[in-house]
């Protein structure tokens, strides 16, 4: 009878340390399970199901081939209807094959024994019609047979190897006398305003929230080309501490002239030294270089014509602003990526823009507004854009330090002409 309780308490002895060293394990087990969730590493990472198929039937090499946009539709329009074709992609024909050529070499990727690459000219198309009109990427899916999570890498491939290509080519801030006094001589040519070497404005575009999130600063000439831009400012920031910050201003008022703007010089007529400076409106208060107008309270005739005169020399860069807003419709609706992809869209845009300007300068005439022989204004095609017109654009950044006289001997020589 002994020996079968010593037997049967030997049993229960093993159970029970059995059942405490399987305690201790899973207690073990839950405190570093808790130790890792609470370090933000311990999501349980759930069983990826295997895959029903490679790709889609709809998306294979063979149908895109067939009946995608790339291989059908576009090759028809660039065949028999250039103008559909700028249309289509925003970009003459001409103009596209250059873009084409020269960032081929970076888009283009190499076939493997599975699997063959997407042509360059597929992925610039795709990337040129989602700029011209915003098509999401399901849309953009569907119309090329390519997959949306595909395409939101190849256009970030595109961006990025436009900006490369293009970017330091039709993009570039003066930084020799020469350089800015053509600046202002065209001004003054086409505006009738001396000494102004550039208009400074800002624009803002919605993130999917709904607020603004981005903002574009910028630069122009009087030919409606962007010279110096500020892209991926947050929203919340006022223009004037975008200004102050950026490092135009840090060129333009530097003391040692790092960016070579001319010497003060006498209006033609005049005997007093006037400095060269930027336009803009009243959005700063007082800076160094730039010039804005008069304030509309209790305003005289003799300033009412010096604002009119400013604003004539400032409508480039709002023409400037509304022609890249009307082309790439992007630049209109709420941008669903992140800021990064946000930044290279809005530079790709801008980098188009001017190789426009700058290879096709007739191809925006009807856009940009003119005037009569009376110098009545004629807006531009634009300006009758419904959804340009009512989205929100931004505030023209400037400010003047020394600008009673700066802009007070201005006004006296337009007055004198």
């Amino acid at each position: 009878m002994a020996y079968f309780d010593d037997e049967t308490t030997r049993k229960k002895k093993a159970t029970a340390l059995l059942l405490l060293m399987h305690l201790r394990e899973h207690d073990e087990q839950l405190l570093q399970a808790q130790y890792l969730l609470l370090q933000g590493r311990g999501k349980l990472k759930r069983r990826r199901e295997p895959r029903s198929m490679w790709v889609r039937k709809w998306l294979s090499d063979r149908r895109r081939e067939r009946y995608g946009h790339y291989s059908t539709l576009l090759k028809e329009l660039k065949t028999e209807d250039e103008k559909a074709f700028y249309n289509y992609t925003r970009l003459p024909r001409g103009l596209y094959d250059e873009v084409l050529r020269r960032v081929e070499g970076r888009i283009e990727k190499k076939d493997t024994w599975y699997r063959k690459s997407l042509p360059p000219g597929l992925k610039l198309s795709i990337t040129l019609r989602h700029l011209a009109c915003s098509d999401n990427y399901p849309s953009l899916s569907y119309n090329f047979r390519v997959a949306p999570n595909t395409i939101s890498l190849i256009i970030n491939e595109v961006c990025d190897a436009i900006k490369a290509e293009f970017a330091a080519e039709v993009i570039q801030c003066p930084t020799t006398t020469e350089e800015w006094t053509a600046i202002a001589e065209q001004f003054e040519k086409r505006w009738q305003f001396p000494h102004c070497c550039g208009a400074l404005d800002s624009n803002m575009w919605r993130n999917y929230k709904g607020f603004f999130s981005i903002v574009l600063m910028a630069l122009v000439d009087a030919d409606y080309k962007f010279l110096w831009i500020d892209v991926g400012s947050d929203g919340s920031s006022n223009d004037a501490s975008i200004y102050n910050g950026s490092e135009l201003k840090e060129g333009l008022e530097s003391p040692n002239n790092i960016f070579n703007l001319p010497e003060e010089k006498s209006l033609p007529g005049d005997d007093v030294p006037v400095p060269y400076y930027i336009v803009g409106d009243n959005a700063f208060g007082i800076n160094k270089s730039p010039m804005n107008p008069f304030s509309i309270r209790n305003m005289e005739h003799h300033e009412r014509i010096f604002n009119y005169r400013l604003s004539r020399a400032r409508r480039v860069v709002e023409n400037a602003f509304g022609i890249l807003a009307h082309k790439f419709r992007i630049m209109l609706r709420t941008m669903n990526e992140r800021p990064e992809a946000c930044r290279k869209i809005i530079t790709t845009c801008v980098i188009l823009h001017n190789l426009i300007r700058l290879r096709y300068p007739a191809t925006h005439n009807n856009l940009m507004d003119l005037e009569d022989q009376n110098q009545n204004v004629i807006p531009g095609a634009w300006r009758n854009d419904k959804i340009l017109a009512e989205a929100v654009l931004g505030h023209i950044v400037l400010g003047l330090l020394s600008w009673k006289r700066r802009r007070r001997r201005t006004l006296d020589w337009l007055l004198g002409c």
